[in-house]
């Protein structure tokens, strides 16, 4: 199949990441409140936040690699695997170090099937689609981030919160186990998916010296790190504020279909706006926003501050991945891919831990403050990104030589007629 042709697989791929991703979004906030009901204060959830990006940082380079010269789908089971495991464990551990451990799984399996699925995306995709069908993935994650903050809200609360907690951890492992329904046939045979270990490999550090390489990894780590301290974060700020679990999910949840609107109108904005503006403003606002949590807002007016900044969050991951994809060398996008996600769990990693410490310091509204900052920078950098390629279009532009006369036209005429009406 080449790329460009039927879009049935990106359907199955979709429902297969909404399962996956809703799992995931059901646990992290599970994770919060087990790990709370055990006796975790404000620092420790953020090392446990951060341990689930801990184990997969090491790993994304290495599956990128593999990527690059294989097959993609092998990574999509291992990882629903992984994350069914990790979600089932965590909720049968009885202290906060298994759950860290346990936490670090789940992560894992959710690198090794997002490193397969974006791989898959880019391979699959033609250049012109890339940008859409990026989009429409992450409707996928989106679609999970919807759903499982409200499964878990729902099921945790009462005076037994380690109790539900744990049932809630239980059915996450449950939610994951779905994907496996769409997982079938859905990687097609090309040329790129039997080179087998053949090729020379692109080095690191060549690729990260690629031009908007380096650019698309810093937003996507901004992006994901004010995801992530969000959902890890809220439950913390709602048990300060007297809010309870269920309006918490229900906040993130608004959260997640703002950023499925995002996602739904991104052509048409991309139409309007271009990749560079719409990436520099929805990221300003964002930033804007993140720090407005901090402030002792009623619940409707967090809810619509989040309503907002979901869809602002929409933006930056798909075209940060759009971005990465076109950027990197032709042999090494996987890799590219990976290197992305290894600065997103670098950002998982360091962001929760720098949040556990600001929070314990400066309270719980703090962390967002500092979202805020990353997504200023994010914004700078998308401005950056997009007057590079206007000069460089430009100095294409000029270096291109002129179109030789037709047969038996002078030059002079050619121009002339050029320049007509």
């Amino acid at each position: 199949m080449r790329p460009g042709g039927s879009r049935g697989w990106l359907l199955r791929l979709v429902i297969a990441f909404s399962f996956a991703q809703g799992a995931v979004s059901m646990a992290r906030p599970a994770v919060s409140y087990r790990a709370l009901a055990l006796g975790a204060d404000e620092r420790a959830i953020g090392v446990m936040a951060g341990v689930y990006a801990l184990l997969p940082l090491f790993a994304a380079v290495p599956l990128g690699r593999r990527t690059d010269h294989g097959r993609c789908a092998p990574l999509l089971p291992v990882g629903v695997v992984l994350i069914a495991g990790g979600c089932a464990l965590s909720g049968t551990a009885g202290n906060l170090s298994a759950m860290a451990a346990w936490s670090g799984v789940m992560g894992l399996g959710h690198l090794s099937f997002v490193i397969g699925a974006q791989s898959l995306v880019a391979r699959q995709s033609a250049p012109h689609e890339q940008d859409r069908n990026f989009g429409h993935f992450t409707i996928g994650a989106s679609l999970g981030q919807l759903v499982g903050p409200i499964a878990a809200g729902a099921m945790i609360g009462g005076p037994d919160m380690a109790g539900t907690s744990a049932l809630a951890l239980l059915a996450a492992g449950g939610v994951a186990a779905f994907s496996f329904v769409s997982l079938w046939r859905i990687e097609h045979r090309t040329r790129g998916t039997s080179r087998g270990g053949r090729g020379d490999r692109v080095p690191v550090h060549r690729i990260l010296r690629t031009r908007g390489v380096p650019a698309g990894i810093f937003i996507s780590l901004a992006v994901l790190s004010a995801t992530d301290i969000l959902t890890a974060y809220l439950p913390v700020v709602g048990e300060h504020r007297g809010i309870a679990p269920s309006v918490i999910g229900l906040l993130l949840s608004l959260r997640a279909a703002a950023t499925i609107a995002c996602r739904l109108v991104m052509t048409p904005m991309l139409r309007l706006l271009g990749r560079a503006a719409l990436l520099t403003t929805t990221c300003l606002l964002a930033a804007l926003l993140c720090a407005a949590i901090a402030l002792p807002v009623p619940v409707w007016g967090l809810a619509v501050v989040l309503a907002v900044l979901g869809f602002c969050l929409g933006a930056g991951q798909p075209l940060s991945m759009t971005t990465v994809v076109q950027a990197a060398p032709d042999d090494a996008r996987s890799t590219a891919l990976a290197l992305r996600l290894t600065g997103n769990r670098l950002g998982q990693v360091a962001a929760p831990a720098a949040a556990g410490l600001i929070a314990g310091f400066a309270g719980v509204a703090a962390p967002f403050v500092m979202l805020g900052g990353l997504l200023l920078i994010a914004s700078g950098l998308g401005l950056r990104q997009g007057r590079t390629a206007a000069v460089s279009e430009t100095g294409r532009r000029r270096e291109e030589p002129a179109p030789a006369p037709e047969r038996g036209e002078r030059p002079t005429e050619r121009r002339t007629t050029r320049r007509r009406p």
